[in-house]
């Protein structure tokens, strides 16, 4: 069975608007982006101190070992990276295997242009997933590099060989409540790798545009909604969340300091075929086919826990938008020449849904009844509800976001059935 047909269809580009005009006054007053950023890069070096030094890496690029480097590498390097299209992007994309990662690096090589992707392919979830979208993504011309975006030597050479114009940043360690069984992979990932990153990237003459995934976890304990950009993100809720926010305050540091142009896009729960086995519209769908019991959760007032659930395609049509709006960044072997780009977006679907209703679709379209156990949304990072203000990714990158939850599921459902089980059933779709 091809599963190409439930990947996204190209997104058309999107005309770039003058930077100068478009609300340089939103972006979060200067000082208290510095302030934050001070303080995690504290923690990152905290952390460095603590931490034992990692063992010897298998990787080389002259060893006996060699997982990377010589000439076949760089020629497939090379390849991948190529534009077919004239004016294509040279895009690097990380985290590719991943779900977001995936789709977008295939929507990007359908449109002609350069993609490489690299990934670590760890074991947070199913490495055979990740293994299966890797084919996915080599059928579609696109090679990943197997490694880390914390191996700066890695990463140099990947700039050697190639002149990237963008970076996508999806690498990250993802999910709210695994940070409290291991706190140091998101101090490690999602601080550290992201430095790791802006560092060759600032040092890259010219600089790329980088286009990074941080999160709707941010807004944390806000209770204002529909969450917007201009609101206060001091408040996180999760190890992760502040990861995050700590990773917007280290970005706006490198735009003010080395001219990288950088957008960092606020993803609100993402969910479609090839997803994360750890979100819930997922792991019900198993548990419900498999008749074991599914924990919803409600809030402390007995309320409903909401999501403002958005498509994978509307995702990645944000994605490449932001992509195709970023102007060039301004430094060049990490001297800053004039002020360069700086923006946050939220990208969502902008209609929250409640769980229960969530389980109620995916009751209609598996056609067997969910066993259902209510509970309190526990102290573990997890918010009540989530939703997107996209007026200002509406107006500035074209963002649209077009996928109601119901279709959604529908071809989630599709894929999964025929992923994981083989049946060629239709279902009510």
């Amino acid at each position: 069975m091809s599963h190409l047909d439930d990947l996204p269809s190209t997104p058309r580009k999107y005309k770039v608007l003058p930077y100068g005009v478009l609300h340089h006054h939103r972006y979060l007053r200067l000082s208290k982006l510095t302030l934050w950023a001070s303080l995690f890069l504290a923690l990152f070096l905290f952390y460095l101190v603590l931490s034992p030094p990692p063992p010897p890496s298998r990787r080389s690029l002259n060893g006996s070992s060699v997982k990377y480097g010589g000439s076949h590498w760089e020629k497939q390097v090379r390849k991948s990276a190529r534009p077919r299209s004239r004016g294509g992007l040279t895009v690097l994309v990380t985290g590719a295997a991943g779900f977001v990662g995936t789709h977008v690096s295939i929507a990007l090589r359908r449109r002609g242009d350069g993609v490489l992707g690299l990934d670590n392919f760890n074991r947070y979830y199913d490495p055979k997933l990740k293994r299966a979208r890797q084919g996915l993504l080599e059928r579609s011309g696109v090679f990943v590099v197997e490694g880390d975006i914390n191996d700066a030597v890695l990463l140099r050479k990947l700039f050697d060989v190639v002149l990237f114009t963008h970076v996508m940043h999806l690498a990250a360690q993802a999910g709210v409540r695994y940070a409290m069984q291991n706190p140091g992979s998101y101090v490690n990932s999602n601080i550290a790798g992201f430095v790791n990153l802006l560092e060759v990237s600032k040092a890259a003459s010219p600089q790329p545009a980088v286009v990074w995934a941080s999160s709707s976890s941010v807004y944390g304990l806000n209770s204002k909604v529909p969450f917007s950009e201009k609101d206060r993100t001091d408040h996180p809720a999760s190890l992760y969340a502040a990861t995050k926010k700590a990773g917007e305050g280290i970005a706006h540091t490198y735009n003010h300091i080395y001219g990288l142009s950088l957008t960092g896009l606020r993803f609100f729960t993402v969910y479609g075929p090839w997803g994360r086995p750890d979100m819930a519209y997922f792991f019900f769908t198993k548990d419900i086919l498999k008749g074991k019991t599914i924990t919803v959760f409600e809030s402390p007032d007995k309320g409903s826990v909401a999501r403002d659930f958005t498509y994978i395609d509307d995702i990645v049509k944000g994605c490449l938008g932001a992509l195709d709006t970023a102007e060039k960044s301004t430094g060049s072997g990490g001297k800053k020449k004039s002020p360069a780009m700086f923006r946050i977006y939220n990208l969502g679907n902008t209609s929250p849904v409640p769980v229960t209703k969530l389980v109620t679709i995916l009751e209609k379209l598996l056609k067997m009844k969910a066993k259902r156990k209510i509970m309190p949304l526990p102290r573990n990072g997890d918010v009540e509800f989530t939703h997107a203000n996209i007026t200002l990714a509406q107006t500035e990158i074209g963002y649209k976001p077009e996928v109601d939850l119901e279709t959604g599921l529908k071809k989630f459902v599709k894929w999964y059935m025929g992923f994981y089980t083989g049946s060629k059933k239709k279902s009510s779709w």
